[in-house]
């Protein structure tokens, strides 16, 4: 009687065609995401200033800058994997809302401690419990938005969370590019820059991530405000809650399209009141139909963010070592972030227009094309932000999609686990490869920049993307079905 009442309220949520709860719920996890990418960009301009005046290398073009990041990127990633693996699983024991008020404080006293930080190993610890953090808040955001969005618009409001990303990461970039690098005039810089003088010179740096637990701060008090997951509730047998919630999710749908649709047929739903890591581990590996969606979405990620992380943390450095000055690097890779912006704007109109696997390979492809772009139009400022706006674009077009698609290869019970172990052990590739590309680069660049040299870096760094392109070709297609269809219990 429970799991039939349980299948009932789950068909209930399903027939609801629209946004269902308060839309400030949007800005309330879209504050998280833009907190979480502006700490995943503050790096990309800052580190320069970071490397100059608290770990004693110069000058700004020094090949020692993307060999010492390479280290940082990679342990902020051993905590992202850290976080994915050892906390996400705690999301679908005790649910999503609690886990969400903690990843959120954890990067936050990580975001801390790096603005502390006096040295390299102390700063290697912050990017370390940030990313523990960011790697878990990540996958239990996913799981949430898509748990109780509407059938036809889980990659659409993905999206428009992600936007709230890309804002963030804007302000990763240009207030690294206002705090840590000296005036000069456009394009060369900003005129207005502050770090050049007085404390930005030296601490610009410190006060970027001051602001970013600040951020987090403002994050965490706006989260109290969400409702537990409706699905998470049936699952362990809380129908009363779940029940409540949805109700209030129909008000707030009749007063948007009035008369509801008729309710679909019911799906079987397990009903599990006793749940552990175990219990999710044998749901996907137990199961050959999710061990191989598990193998396949791993290892989209494990290439895929490979190209994502060296760009985003290390794009400026590479091409200040390429022989930019340093303002003009930074100002590249901050009006190339404009890109970035686009990603979601586009896909919360068109994204639910083709099957999520589809989307990483235009993805790649554009990633290239930008990539070629930057490589060639040395000395020509408008084409070099043409490069990089085409560049971020194609780099990050797959990952709000595939954060949608992540979460529906696996069934309710298991959804933030499966999440966390696909993204956290892709991360490892993320992590491991974008060290080893920044220390390929850094070789590279030390026997001596020519003509072909940036070609090369840019094709080294983007060809991680084209074969995590191939691998989702392999993925199953997911767009307009109910999530209890595609992942049954």
């Amino acid at each position: 009687m429970e799991e039939k009442t349980a299948s009932e309220i789950i068909s209930r949520l399903d027939r609801l065609p629209v946004w269902s709860l308060p839309i400030t719920f949007i800005g309330v996890l879209g504050t998280g995401f833009l907190f979480t990418f502006f700490d995943i960009f503050d790096i990309n301009v800052s580190f320069i200033q970071t490397a100059l005046t608290t770990f004693g290398v110069s000058p700004p073009s020094s090949p020692q800058i993307p060999q010492l990041l390479g280290p940082v990127v990679l342990w902020n990633l051993v905590g992202y994997v850290v976080g994915a693996l050892a906390l996400t699983p705690l999301a679908d024991k005790f649910g999503r809302r609690r886990m969400l008020m903690l990843t959120m404080a954890i990067t936050g006293l990580g975001s801390l401690y790096n603005a502390l930080s006096t040295d390299y190993v102390n700063y290697l610890v912050a990017r370390t419990i940030t990313g523990i953090g960011v790697g878990a808040d990540l996958a239990i955001v996913n799981t949430y938005i898509n748990e109780v969005s509407p059938i036809n618009g889980r990659a659409k409001f993905t999206s428009l969370v992600f936007l709230f990303a890309t804002l963030g990461a804007f302000m990763g970039l240009w207030l690294g590019l206002l705090l840590t690098t000296p005036s000069a005039s456009f394009p060369l810089g900003l005129p207005f820059a502050l770090g050049g003088s007085g404390i930005f010179a030296t601490a610009g740096w410190r006060i970027m991530y001051g602001i970013g637990s600040l951020l987090a701060l403002i994050g965490l008090l706006l989260r109290f405000e969400l409702p537990e997951s409706p699905r998470w509730l049936v699952t362990k047998g809380r129908v009363r809650e779940a029940l409540s919630i949805v109700e209030k999710m129909e008000e707030v749908a009749r007063r948007k399209i009035g008369e509801l649709p008729p309710i679909p047929q019911h799906i079987e739903v397990k009903v599990s009141t006793e749940s552990s890591f175990k219990e999710a581990l044998a749901t996907i590996f137990g199961n050959k139909a999710y061990l191989k969606r598990w193998i396949i979405m791993m290892s989209m990620w494990f290439f895929g963010y490979i190209t994502v992380y060296t760009n985003a943390a290390g794009l400026t450095t590479i091409l200040s070592s390429l022989g930019y000055p340093s303002s003009e690097a930074g100002m590249i890779a901050s009006l190339g972030i404009l890109g970035f912006i686009a990603v979601p704007v586009l896909l919360i109109a068109f994204g639910e227009g083709l099957e999520r696997k589809i989307w990483v390979p235009i993805s790649a492809l554009l990633a290239l094309a930008g990539g070629i772009i930057m490589a060639e139009a040395r000395g020509s400022f408008p084409l070099e932000v043409l490069g990089a706006f085409v560049l971020f674009f194609g780099i990050d077009l797959w990952v709000p999609i595939s954060y949608t698609w992540t979460t529906e290869n696996f069934p309710t019970r298991a959804r933030v686990t499966g999440f966390g172990l696909a993204d956290g052990v892709g991360h490892i590739g993320g992590g491991i490869g974008s060290f080893l590309v920044a220390l390929e680069i850094g070789n590279m660049l030390s026997k001596g920049v020519n003509g072909g040299t940036a070609l090369e870096v840019f094709m080294l760094m983007i060809s991680f993307q084209l074969i995590s392109a191939l691998i989702s070709l392999a993925g199953i297609r997911t767009a307009k079905k109910r999530l209890d269809e595609i992942s049954p219990h």
